[in-house]
């Protein structure tokens, strides 16, 4: 079960109950419109493109009831489906929001996928409309398919977005127990799978976040870089910006320098990435403190340890100021909280952002459960987890065997209704008591932190009976610069009786250079990281250790969050 909170970010929705809205929670629009009726004039969506464009939260409202005025007379009524690809951009949040204020059910979909992909989706979820960007939107012109019509999230490319309107008109808006989106996980071939999440599953998501205590505040700016059609970046940053009044500033490109310029000119305060967006930007950090010789980095990696005991013990931040020399090169000095999700995070990498005097936030969830469930509160944050259930959450471990271990299942109001149109896989995904099985292993403590050990569908189970978990022997790698991704699974290392040995897939970091700044050859590269599995192997149990190691000549395909696709191997 949760544990108790006295704090309760969302107390002020009382104000509005009753006027704004009637439900327990309000909907996704009634959210809007009340962050629109406290903070009219705040800065709301923002580009740099490369000059700034931003609107204003009152200005948003205006091209989003436009835009559903449009949708009405185009014959879009409450239920109906309407679809959005594209690329991170104010246009895309105003088709989303008007899509929802039409009271139609947005169907947000990855951009990365192929065209054959696409139709698939798209013919699965019923889309009457489809809002989409510049590459894909000739072809769908031509080729509308089953569309009735198809919106440019580009200007100057066919029907703009930001020009529709349409007549006055009395609109039947959803309640808080109807889906407001569908959003299909990875591995949408085939048999499409769409989780189906209702507005009372978004907003309460979202207040019960910041209930952790995650303090999120109108003079806030979160900065969207990861792909927003996904769970994570749609929840904990775009309607976790609106619920409060913030600014969203949207990313073009996951570049280095491009972000670190946009976090600067835009004055970021909240950066929400992926373990492998925080494992690149801290290991430019610290190849540049090695740069500074041994003495420097020596120092410097001492303080650091300093700075993370006092934080630990005494509950305050030295080190922003300690270090505040390097977090204004690298752009991080408005930066005020990071929180990563999307996947498992390495505890060295947490541990040296909170020692360089970030608030570093990880959290836990799944698309199911829109997505958040967990996250480490950063006054009382515990590296090796994943984070404290949030309130209103009721989680537990079924069948835990050994070290408490079991498979993760939840319950609480983010939990999803259904995948959609998908009645036995629905009912598959749930216990006989209503609780959702979301396929991860780990444990719990008394304070009711998750600790995650892997997914179920990756566990490598040995000759000894022994369960590996292959994200657990990843973790281990994540500070080595040589090396650019990791992937461990099983491979048959006895035919005749079918032993399964545990093996290393590496794609060596191809930017890595030595003390010298000399490139590696293929041979000195191989040699480095055999001898980084071997340092690796001696820290492990027995039964983890890698037997046998190789090495890609080309990088592991990932999905558009940076995770690598396992089921591709």
């Amino acid at each position: 079960m949760g544990v108790p909170y006295t704090e309760k970010p969302w107390a002020f929705l009382e104000e509005y109950r009753g006027k704004a809205f009637t439900g327990e929670w309000p909907t996704l629009t009634e959210m809007f419109n009340i962050t629109v009726s406290r903070y009219p004039d705040r800065l709301c969506f923002t580009v740099f493109e490369p000059d700034r464009i931003t609107l204003s939260y009152s200005e948003a409202l205006a091209i989003v009831e436009s835009t559903a005025r449009w949708l009405h007379s185009k014959g879009i009524r409450h239920g109906d489906k309407v679809a959005v690809t594209g690329k991170n951009s104010p246009e895309w949040a105003i088709a989303y929001l008007g899509i929802l204020f039409a009271g139609a059910i947005v169907v947000p979909i990855d951009y990365q996928v192929k065209i054959e992909e696409l139709d698939v989706l798209l013919k699965t979820a019923g889309a009457k409309i489809l809002f989409v960007d510049e590459e894909k939107h000739g072809h769908y012109q031509q080729n509308p398919g089953a569309l009735e019509e198809v919106i440019s999230l580009k200007k100057g490319i066919g029907t703009y977005v930001y020009d529709l309107d349409g007549p006055a008109a009395t609109i039947e808006l959803a309640c808080e127990n109807d889906t407001a989106a569908i959003l299909f996980t990875s591995g949408t071939m085939g048999h499409p799978k769409g989780v189906m999440l209702t507005h009372k599953n978004l907003v309460s998501d979202c207040y019960l976040a910041q209930g952790t205590p995650l303090l999120i505040f109108h003079t806030d700016v979160f900065y969207a870089i990861l792909p927003i059609h996904h769970s994570y970046t749609m929840l904990a940053v775009f309607i976790e910006t609106i619920s409060v009044g913030a600014e969203l500033v949207f990313g073009k490109k996951m570049v280095s320098a491009v972000m670190l310029k946009e976090m600067k000119e835009g004055k970021v305060t909240m950066l929400l990435g992926v373990p492998m967006l925080f494992n690149k930007l801290l290991a430019g950090i610290i190849r540049g403190l090695k740069e500074k010789g041994p003495i420097v980095h020596g120092l410097i990696s001492f303080l650091m340890g300093i700075s993370g005991l006092i934080k630990k013990i005494f509950k305050v931040n030295p080190g922003k100021k300690m270090f505040g020399f390097i977090l204004k090169k690298v752009s991080f000095e408005s930066i005020r909280i990071c929180i990563c999700g999307g996947g498992p995070l390495a505890p060295s990498v947490f541990r040296k952002y909170n020692q360089l005097g970030i608030d570093f936030v990880q959290g836990y969830g799944l698309t199911e459960t829109s997505p958040i469930i967990n996250l480490n509160p950063k006054e009382h944050y515990k590296e090796t987890s994943v984070g404290r259930v949030l309130p209103h959450v009721d989680m537990k471990i079924l069948n835990p065997g050994d070290r408490g271990i079991g498979e993760v299942i939840v319950k609480g109001p983010m939990v999803m209704e259904g995948y959609y149109n998908m009645p036995e896989e629905t009912a598959a995904s749930f216990t006989e008591d209503g609780f959702l099985k979301t396929g991860d292993i780990g444990y719990m403590d008394s304070e009711n932190y998750l600790y995650l050990t892997g997914r179920a569908k990756n566990t490598i189970v040995t000759d000894g009976g022994k369960n590996v978990y292959p994200e657990e022997i990843e973790n281990e790698f994540q500070l080595f610069f040589e090396i650019d991704q990791i992937l461990i699974h099983s491979f048959v290392s006895d035919k005749k009786t079918k032993s399964e040995g545990i093996e290393a897939l590496v794609y060596p970091s191809p930017e890595y250079a030595d003390a010298n700044g000399s490139v590696l050859s293929a041979e000195q590269m191989k040699s480095r990281i055999e001898k980084i599995v071997s340092e690796v192997n001696q820290r492990l149990l027995p039964y983890q250790r890698i037997e046998r190691t190789v090495i890609l000549d080309k990088p592991l395909e990932m999905t558009t969050t940076k995770k690598i696709k396992r089921g591709e191997l």
